[in-house]
């Protein structure tokens, strides 16, 4: 016979009881036994319990919102793209509740299999539909309520074959969560070799001026129309891939040119890391706020000094640097006054090729977890809409 369709129920009949707002108290600086999760703590993966504080240990109030194993907790109010992030507590730390922006619910078993739901709700239906209700007048700030967390369309198959769909999820998930934690094992490995190698190398100092020089090229001839930005994160990227649209101004005559293996940096960001070496294009132009650099590889190995830059000793001396300055900008004559360990050449040579072929191992660890997430995400469409079936022995689902 052929197998019912899934039905589509609204998230509250799936719910034992309904969805509840935490409760934010007043934190004292000392660890009491008792703890609040921290407004981050839904991080988009699940949820996170580092940032956890501590709450005064004889406040009634508290007592109430203290989780259980098996709770959801759901972001009530974030940026729209953080609103209704969703995480399952499991009873990792003890006496922990949950703040007021966050919302707290239990699936009914009977009714649902909570890895289901939980998978169900961080998929991309639900995340739709959460942003398309949230409310506010804040451009940055969304908020969502009860009614809405409720209303969320669950689309269920029987217990049987939510259950199956479950497992199979449960396989990705454990597959990516060993993979991102042996990236996070050799980053840790990568950021402790960098250290011991340049930072306590000891290795004679050199000023940033003896080897780097400033390139102020302007796009004059408007020959170049490739607008890019520079991020703490991904270093170069074209705007609209960041903001969605180009952002930029009309007239690129005035823009900064620059070239494949040059760097540049945001003086007024490069104290969170704005700072990169251009390598996925031959060229670019910049807006003219930006500041543009070319190293002279005769006396510093372009690898050697990038690895540097990614060291805490680099950050800390950027961070220096900027410290004075009402708006904390650092300009080019400020970072070419900061020294760094600079041995030989040779030395340089061979620290980079150690630490390029770690970064090279963790770029590819990395690649891994994309594409698995990438197959994971296929999976769930077609097992969460039912375009594939489970094989079940389940007369009910027939």
């Amino acid at each position: 016979m052929k197998r019912r369709k899934f039905d589509i129920v609204p998230l509250g009949e799936l719910l034992e009881g309904t969805p509840r707002n935490g409760f934010s108290p007043v934190c004292p600086g000392l660890p009491t036994g008792k703890w609040v999760l921290g407004l981050s703590a839904l991080d988009g993966r699940g949820l996170d319990l580092s940032e956890a504080k501590p709450v005064p240990a004889n406040d009634p109030l508290v007592d109430k919102f203290m989780l259980r194993p098996g709770d959801f907790l759901i972001s009530r109010s974030n940026t729209l793209d953080k609103v209704g992030r969703v995480g399952v507590f499991r009873g990792e730390l003890e006496n922990c509740s949950y703040p007021d922006l966050m919302m707290r619910f239990r699936s009914d078993r009977e009714k649902v299999h909570p890895l289901y739901l939980e998978t169900y709700l961080k998929g991309d239906k639900a995340i739709k539909f959460i942003r398309q209700h949230a409310t506010g007048t804040s451009g940055s700030m969304k908020t969502i309520n009860q009614s809405t967390v409720e209303s969320i369309p669950i689309v269920v198959p029987s217990i049987s074959e939510q259950e199956s769909i479950a497992t199979i999820l449960l396989s990705w998930y454990e597959s990516i969560q060993k993979t991102e934690k042996l990236t996070a094992a050799k980053e840790r490995h990568y950021t402790h070799e960098l250290s011991r190698l340049i930072s306590r190398g000891q290795h004679p100092h050199a000023h940033v001026s003896t080897f780097a020089e400033e390139v102020s090229a302007r796009n004059r001839g408007g020959n170049e129309a490739r607008v890019l930005s520079v991020t703490n994160s991904r270093g170069f990227v074209l705007p609209e891939d960041q903001f969605e649209r180009r952002v930029a101004s009309a007239d690129l005559s005035n823009y900064k040119v620059v070239r494949r293996w040059q760097y540049a940096y945001n003086p007024s960001r490069i104290n969170v890391g704005s700072i990169a070496r251009l390598e996925g294009w031959d060229d670019g132009v910049l807006s003219p706020m930006y500041v543009v650099f070319r190293i002279n590889e005769e006396k510093v190995r372009s690898d050697y000094f990038l690895h540097w830059l990614n060291s805490h000793e680099a950050r800390q001396r950027i961070k220096n640097s900027a410290q004075g300055s009402v708006r904390e900008t650092v300009s080019f004559s400020e970072f070419a006054a900061i020294t760094i360990p600079l041995p030989e050449i040779h030395t340089q040579t061979a620290i980079a090729s150690y630490l390029n072929a770690l970064r090279e191992e963790i770029d590819l660890l990395g690649q891994s977890i994309a594409a698995l997430k990438t197959q994971k995400r296929g999976l769930m469409q077609k097992l969460l809409t039912g375009e594939w079936r489970l094989p079940i022995n389940d007369r009910a689902s027939e």
